[in-house]
């Protein structure tokens, strides 16, 4: 791993416990241990290294999904498995992260969102097509609608005025948003699988 890898995933730990305007670029450079002329030859401010982090830990995701999926059994786990990864990353985020993001750099937020609106879009469309020619999923179902409603519903889920995160918890909103969702596609036989990975995994 290279000092620009190390740094970048190290400041995505901070931002993801923190929020990223908890930190000025001085607390930043004093918490990584790293010297101000090697910050500012690396990033030109602040935004710029939301912006490289927000990248970093977007082809981070992708490696990891890659990776998870390949070891499904079939296309009802893989959802779960998606399902199940979104639950630990929103526990493991605080929700300033998300606001500051959206309030605060405009820029990175939209890489996050043209990163939901293609690459997640297209795995999800992409397994439960398998799905429904497998049998898991049902054939009635409208595919780019289906995928369409799960990315909206993830935007209504982390938006603040919605579900403000004083009062609701996120990975609970995820929960009750996507895994009765999920049911409501399957077949009968997607159906009882999904139940049991649900029991399985105290999902």
């Amino acid at each position: 791993m290279t000092l620009l890898e190390t740094i970048l995933g190290e400041t995505l730990r901070i931002f993801r416990v923190e929020g990223i305007e908890a930190n000025s670029e001085d607390d930043l450079i004093r918490k990584l241990d790293i010297r101000k002329s090697t910050y500012h030859e690396l990033f030109h401010n602040k935004a710029d290294l939301v912006k490289r982090v927000i990248v970093f830990d977007i082809e981070k995701q992708k490696e990891e999904q890659r990776q998870m999926l390949s070891g499904a059994a079939n296309p009802v786990e893989e959802i779960m498995l998606l399902l199940r990864n979104g639950i630990a990353q929103m526990q493991e985020i605080n929700p300033l992260y998300i606001s500051d993001l959206q309030q605060h750099y405009p820029e990175s937020w939209a890489l996050t969102l043209d990163y939901l609106s293609n690459h997640s879009q297209y795995v999800n469309a992409e397994i439960i097509n398998r799905g429904i020619l497998d049998g898991y999923f049902r054939r009635d179902i409208n595919l780019q609608l289906v995928t369409k409603i799960i990315l909206e519903q993830f935007y209504m889920m982390i938006n603040p005025l919605i579900f403000p995160p004083d009062r609701y918890s996120l990975p609970e909103v995820f929960r009750s948003i996507y895994l009765y969702y999920v049911r409501g596609i399957c077949t009968d036989q997607g159906g009882k699988m999904a139940e049991g990975y649900f029991a399985k995994n105290n999902l």
